[in-house]
C-alpha cells in the first residue's frame, strides 16, 4: 500500500483529464461547468453543463473557466475541478496526496498561482507540483527523462500551442502562443459567415475543421462536409455544403502562426541537440495534432520528419502520470 496517493491533472481549455496513481485516467471532460443563475452554485459540470453551452438554457450560466490554457475564473474551475475529483475517488493515505498539474510553458506567474490554487482547493487537500506542458507531452511521447535525449514537441491544445525542445526533462527553448483549436474554430465560424451568410456554432466548426483540415478536398479527402446554422439574412435555421477551400484558408492564419513558430525555435540548435531532433522527429501532441494536413505542413516547414504521437489527446496526461510515477515530486 502507498503511503501518498497520487493524481495528474491536465486541466485543458476544451478538456479535462485526471489519471490516478495505480488506476489510469479516471476523468476525460470537457472544461465546463454549469451554475445555477438564482443559487450561484454548480448545476452540473463536464460533458453535461458542454452540451448547454451556446443553448440558452433558462436559469443557468453556462461557464468554460480557462482561457488560453490558464484559469479565466478561479471560483468557477475551482468548484469544476474539485467536481472532478470527486468523480476520481482521489482517496487520503497516511501523507497528503500528490497532484502533477499540467501548465503552459508561457504562463505568468499569477497564471500559475492560479492553477495551483484551484488544485489545492479540493478535498483531499494536495501537495501540487505544476508541470511544464512541452515536458509532460514529451515523457507521454515516450521520451526518457533521465537520459538526455532531446524531443521537439508540437502541442496543439485548445487555447495554446507549446512549440518546444526538452532534455532530460527541461525546457532548453519554448514558445507558447496563445492559440490553438479554440481559434480554429473562431477562424471558420467568421469564414462561414463572412462567405455563406451562415451563422454556425462552435461544435459545427470543431466538425468541419476535423472533417476537412487543411487539404482543401485535395489527396482523396472530402471536398466538402455539411453543417446547419441560422441564416444570417432570414434568421432560420438552415443546412449548407462547406467547401473544403473555405475551411482550410480559414485556417491558414493560425497554422502559418505555428509553422513559424516552429521555425525559430528550430534556430541555432547546438549540433547534439539538432542530432536528437532529426533521430526522434518532431512529435505533434493534443488534440490539434488530428488536424488533417498539420503534420505534413510542419514537416514540409522544418524539413525534418514530423509524426502524431500515440493518442495524441491523452499525451500530456500520459506524461505526467509518468512522471507522478517516477519521482516527479519535489517533497515540500
Amino acid at each position: 500500500m502507498r503511503l501518498r496517493a497520487g493524481v495528474a491533472i491536465d486541466l485543458g481549455t476544451v478538456n479535462t483529464l485526471v489519471s490516478v496513481r495505480g488506476r489510469g485516467i479516471v476523468v476525460e471532460e470537457p472544461s465546463a461547468i454549469a451554475v445555477d443563475r438564482a443559487t450561484g452554485q454548480p448545476a452540473t459540470v463536464g460533458r453535461a453543463a458542454d452540451a448547454l453551452a451556446g443553448k440558452a438554457a433558462q436559469g443557468l450560466d453556462v461557464i468554460h473557466p480557462l482561457r488560453d490554457g490558464v484559469i479565466a475564473d478561479l471560483e468557477a474551475a475551482t468548484a469544476m475541478l474539485q467536481a472532478f475529483l470527486r468523480l476520481a475517488r482521489l482517496r487520503r493515505g497516511l501523507l497528503r496526496p500528490v497532484a502533477v498539474v499540467c501548465v503552459p510553458s508561457g504562463a505568468t506567474w499569477v497564471e500559475r498561482r492560479a492553477l495551483a490554487a484551484a488544485a489545492e482547493a479540493g478535498r483531499p487537500r494536495c501537495l501540487v507540483q505544476l508541470i511544464d506542458e512541452p515536458v509532460a507531452a514529451a515523457a507521454g511521447a515516450g521520451f526518457d527523462r533521465v537520459g538526455g535525449t532531446g524531443a521537439f514537441i508540437v502541442d496543439v491544445g485548445g487555447g495554446t500551442t507549446e512549440i518546444a525542445v526538452v532534455t532530460g526533462g527541461h525546457l532548453v527553448r519554448a514558445e507558447s502562443l496563445r492559440l490553438g483549436g479554440n481559434a480554429m474554430d473562431e477562424a471558420i465560424v467568421a469564414a462561414v459567415k463572412a462567405e455563406l451568410g451562415l451563422l454556425i456554432g462552435r461544435n459545427a466548426a470543431r466538425r468541419l475543421k476535423m472533417a476537412l483540415g487543411l487539404t482543401g478536398g485535395t489527396a482523396g479527402t472530402p471536398e466538402w462536409a455539411e453543417a446547419v446554422g441560422v441564416d444570417v439574412m432570414r434568421g432560420t435555421p438552415r443546412a449548407e455544403r462547406i467547401p473544403g477551400e473555405l475551411v482550410a484558408d480559414a485556417l491558414e492564419p493560425c497554422v502559418t502562426t505555428i509553422v513559424e513558430g516552429v521555425r525559430e525555435i528550430l534556430l541555432d540548435l547546438p549540433p547534439d541537440l539538432a542530432e536528437d531532433v532529426v533521430l526522434g522527429k518532431i512529435c505533434l501532441a493534443g488534440g490539434g495534432a488530428l488536424l488533417l494536413g498539420l503534420a505534413g505542413r510542419v514537416e514540409t516547414v522544418a524539413g525534418i520528419p514530423a509524426l502524431v504521437v500515440d493518442d495524441p489527446l491523452r499525451c500530456v496526461v500520459r506524461g505526467a502520470a509518468d512522471i507522478l510515477d517516477n519521482g516527479g515530486l519535489t517533497r515540500r
